[in-house]
């Protein structure tokens, strides 16, 4: 299949999914996530707020929060040029928009919007993943645009890139793309792919 045909198959299966399905789902990434070596040690971490049934890291955000750490979202509301995205610091009693594609966001401020290579870990949404760490987006580009910087120079390791996603959105390889971005690991419910070294090996509970 195209990278399109896999693309509309991967959000439908994920949008089948129940809300109890997805509730425990979000429970069982994020247990996953917090035993991580990686998560632990970093203090600056850029995470999403979920949408079209991708996998909710919401529980978390708010363990990050709780430990102190520095959280950030995604950002395309008021970025010049309009592709590109910023992610931005939350802080405390965070004003909250909708952005041109109806996702929530938090209203732009900024002097608390970083790039992506000032994170210590990114934790971001999958449409569709292979175990060779390969990422099928929504087809926007705003995250492969925010880590083109990867690409241009191989010394680049920050931040660490985890992938999230449901079980079911495996699929044997995908259809790779000159600009896309290579992932260092990908979570689900169910397995993890850690291929950085020092994160871990195939992880399986």
């Amino acid at each position: 299949m195209t990278r399109g045909q896999w693309r509309r198959e991967l959000r439908q299966r994920r949008r089948r999914l129940s809300k109890t399905q997805q509730a425990l789902a979000s429970r069982k990434l994020c247990r996953r996530i917090a035993q991580l070596p990686a998560f632990w040690r970093s203090r600056h971490i850029g995470l999403y707020l979920a949408n079209d049934g991708e996998i909710d890291p919401s529980p978390l955000l708010k363990l990050a929060q709780r430990r102190g750490k520095h959280c950030y979202l995604p950002v395309v509301s008021g970025i010049w040029p309009r592709g590109q995205m910023r992610l931005q610091r939350l802080r405390p009693g965070q004003r909250w928009i909708k952005n041109r594609f109806g996702i929530c966001e938090p209203a732009p401020a900024p002097r608390r919007q970083v790039k992506a290579w000032q994170l210590d870990l990114l934790l971001l949404p999958l449409v569709g993943f292979d175990r060779q760490g390969n990422r099928l987006g929504m087809g926007g580009g705003f995250y492969d645009r925010c880590l083109a910087y990867r690409q241009r120079r191989s010394h680049w390791i920050r931040p660490q890139l985890l992938g999230l996603a449901h079980h079911c959105q495996e699929v044997t390889a995908l259809p790779i793309a000159l600009w896309d971005v290579p992932l260092d690991g990908i979570i689900t419910d169910k397995d993890s792919w850690l291929m950085l070294s020092g994160l871990s090996t195939d992880t399986r509970r």
